[in-house]
């Protein structure tokens, strides 16, 4: 195979190397294509672009393959939990116990929120998109830890990592709190990561707090699956950010937005919403998979299909056994949720969804568990963002300690060509 991949155009050929990746993908790198020809790509979305190396997560659409540092993601849900996921994306290697034990206590001592970031809390009203609230809370911490991270400093960074890796489930409890007008909860150190979180968001101030193990574990299996997932719009957007040096704060504030359209994050309300809407207009789930199919129909089907997986997404074969779990030990009668599962079984037996292959995905059975947790509609994204932490937290990571270089895109412009200015008094 050749090292260099020719390009010809107008009589001239210019040679650019070849780069192999250590699961065979192949790439041109086309770092000094401007130098030589004066030309640039065109590449609308980045589709067939790639912005940087990385050792962090791969992922195979065609195949259905989804690994994080050369771990299989069902391997990791079967037998990690969301803490030692986060220590692998970040850190590269599974933690032995002392390892694990540590970065937990270390998160645990960084847990407080200064009681100052309340009263930006209260400022927002509760009809605020959660994703607002969160996104604003996150830049916020910046106030109150203002010295940017020494990236050179191995030790400077691990504890920028615990302390955002410690308080954003704090704000992400908060956020949801102030929606349901519930006062707001500090957790509690004796409990595990997962476990306090979840104790943070739902413990009622006057009842104890009941540990539901399934539950636990499914929202334990959730983190894990949208840990990370390659170069997507957010991560992509927090290695943008944070390659102008921006801190490790502002940086993930800039991906919790770029998380919130509806495109990317939003895509499990969507889910939602759409199901809402089905449960509204009579809950005849032939009709609607009917209309998915009339090519004429505007109605789109959300929850099925993937963008990046031309197969069965992965995730969703581990998070539909989750699904199955929550909705069993809960016993919850929701309509929406047998709507769900009527066009989760329809769709997985036609013949048309089976030979496109639009299969249920991780964003339909994420927003079923939700909803029969209690978490309302508009804080699926935040649940999202959530579990997304680790992930964005490596990229960023990668990225710096590499020193990438600003990210700058280049254009074709295509406006108007020179030409004289015109005074006010004659346009």
């Amino acid at each position: 195979m050749p090292d260099n991949a020719t390009l010809e155009y107008n009589g001239q050929k210019f040679e650019f190397p070849v780069i192999k990746g250590t699961e065979n993908e192949l790439a041109i790198d086309i770092n000094t294509l401007r130098a030589k020809s004066g030309m640039i790509t065109l590449d609308p979305g980045y589709k067939n672009t790639g912005s940087c190396e990385s050792a962090i997560t791969f992922l195979d659409g065609e195949k259905g393959i989804l690994r994080y540092r050369g771990y299989a993601i069902e391997e990791l849900a079967e037998k990690a939990d969301f803490l030692e996921v986060a220590y692998l994306l970040i850190f590269g290697e599974l933690p032995d116990k002392e390892r694990l034990e540590k970065f937990h206590h270390d998160i645990k001592v960084e847990s407080t929120v200064d009681e100052e970031m309340k009263k930006i809390l209260d400022g927002f009203p509760k009809s605020a998109h959660p994703m607002g609230v969160l996104s604003s809370l996150t830049s916020a911490l910046i106030a109150f830890n203002p010295v940017s991270v020494n990236v050179s400093s191995e030790k400077a960074m691990y504890y920028a990592i615990v302390r955002i890796m410690a308080k954003f489930p704090v704000l992400v409890a908060w956020t949801l709190r102030k929606k349901m007008g519930l006062p707001l909860d500090y957790g509690d150190d004796s409990l595990g990561y997962v476990e306090n979180i979840h104790k943070m968001m739902f413990k009622k101030p006057n009842k104890e707090y009941v540990k539901n193990k399934i539950v636990i574990e499914a929202l334990d299996k959730l983190l894990i699956l949208h840990a990370d997932h390659e170069q997507n719009c957010s991560t992509s957007t927090v290695r943008m950010v944070g390659s102008s040096h921006a801190g490790l704060f502002a940086s993930l504030s800039a991906g919790i937005s770029a998380l919130w359209g509806p495109l990317h994050g939003g895509a499990n309300q969507a889910v939602l919403e759409m199901l809402e809407a089905i449960e509204a207009d009579g809950g005849d789930t032939q009709k609607y998979m009917a209309k998915a199919k009339d090519k004429n129909d505007p109605f789109r089907l959300m929850g099925f299909g993937h963008r990046v997986y031309k197969n069965f997404d992965p995730r969703a074969k581990i998070i539909k056994k989750a699904a199955d779990e929550v909705l069993g030990d809960l016993g919850i009668e929701d309509p929406v949720l047998e709507i769900a599962k009527d066009l989760a079984n329809e769709a997985l037996e036609d013949p048309y969804f089976v030979e496109r292959k639009l299969y249920p995905n991780v964003d339909f059975y994420s927003g079923i568990i939700y909803r029969a947790l209690g978490i309302p509609t508009d804080m699926f994204t935040v649940m999202f963002a959530l579990g997304r932490l680790p992930g964005w937290i490596a990229q960023w990571r990668e990225m710096r300690l590499r020193n990438e270089p600003i990210g700058r895109p280049r254009q074709v412009y295509i406006g108007e060509n020179l030409r004289p200015f015109v005074p006010l008094d004659r346009r």
